[in-house]
């Protein structure tokens, strides 16, 4: 009689397979692999399979359905490279998604045809959409007047506003770009803080010139300032203004009063288009004090010129690490809501 070789109660392992994909250019296959290998660290870690590069190609060892998927995303990756994409750790992470959501298509998410159209060519960046919500959201910018971005950090809620404003004035479609944020203070005292007016409050607008910076460069940004192509200031310099013929961003909104964001949204003028982003789990106003954002988003949700967009953990496009921390606090939020459901009653 032969011995059962399995342990009983314990399932036969999964046979591993290996298949080598060979690639064209050792060039694209560095760029596909990552610095120090480190998109092949990425999937090896989340997929759990084994990837081994050497010469032009890639080993695959896993368990036969698992390496027909890893096949496919590196695949795919490697044609986004072809194309001209700069794969970089968070378009792997998206791919490794789509891997764990059954949802994945042959070729790269860029080139989904629901995607493709929505592709922004700044003087130093070309960019296009990421997720589906991130496509919902160009499509809301290329037909609303006045468009909100709701959701967590690291969604591209602020950053692809910016690209379509910058977008826009290229095209001569509007005359200037203004970018504003509600200087609230997150913890620490602006009084405290050193230097003039002007110095307190440009740590608050860093990221917007961030984002411009990226899409520009730093000496056409200056030449747009003088020129009064760009205004980059507090919200509270709005007030009292038309803005016409202009792309007015609004971020940071969830930091607005209601007085605040009534202000701005009867700010814009003829010719104008306005955004408003903002993240309701990261609020820094006093307690108590009711956001200009969550209430605009129940006041205004009927009109039909107004589009809302509403992000998720799973359009976070920074380090994957920052989706995981969202989801978390998603579910943490989610969980204190059930408690709370339960003490009610």
């Amino acid at each position: 009689m032969t011995a059962d070789p399995t342990p009983m109660g314990k399932p036969s392992p999964t046979p591993l397979s290996r298949t080598r994909i060979e690639f064209p250019s050792n060039a694209l296959l560095l760029s596909l692999c990552g610095p120090l290998d480190s998109h092949l660290k990425q999937m090896e870690e989340r997929l759990a399979v084994s990837l081994h590069p050497l010469g032009n190609s890639i080993t695959i060892t896993a368990p036969e359905p698992q390496t027909k998927k890893v096949q496919q995303l590196l695949e795919s990756l490697y044609a986004a490279l072809e194309q001209g994409h700069a794969v970089d750790q968070q378009w792997v992470e998206k791919g490794i998604l789509k891997l764990e959501e059954e949802a994945f298509r042959h070729t790269p998410l860029p080139d989904c045809p629901e995607l493709a159209e929505f592709v922004l060519r700044t003087p130093r960046r070309v960019l296009y959409p990421r997720t589906p919500r991130q496509a919902e959201y160009l499509q809301a910018l290329s037909t609303a007047a006045l468009t909100f971005a709701i959701g967590p950090a690291g969604t591209g809620k602020t950053f692809l506003a910016v690209a379509v404003a910058v977008t826009h004035w290229l095209e001569g479609r509007v005359a200037r770009i203004i970018l504003t944020r509600p200087a609230v203070e997150a913890g620490e005292r602006l009084g405290f803080l050193p230097g003039d007016l002007q110095a307190k409050v440009d740590p608050y607008l860093r990221p917007l010139y961030d984002a411009l910076h990226v899409m520009l460069g730093p000496e056409k940004v200056e030449r747009m300032l003088v020129r009064n192509e760009l205004e980059i200031a507090p919200l509270a310099y709005m007030r009292g203004r038309t803005l016409e013929e202009a792309f007015i961003i609004l971020d940071e909104a969830q930091n607005t009063t209601t007085e605040q964001m009534k202000m701005f949204l009867t700010r814009f003028g003829e010719g104008s288009q306005a955004v408003v982003s903002g993240d309701v789990t990261q609020m820094d106003l006093p307690k108590g004090q009711p956001s200009g954002l969550v209430q605009a988003a129940k006041i205004l949700q009927n009109i039909p010129e107004v589009a809302f967009v509403h992000f998720t953990h799973r359009d976070v496009v920074r380090h994957p690490l920052v989706r995981k921390i969202v989801q978390a606090y998603e579910q943490a939020g989610q969980s204190r809501k059930t408690l709370s459901g339960k003490t009610d009653h």
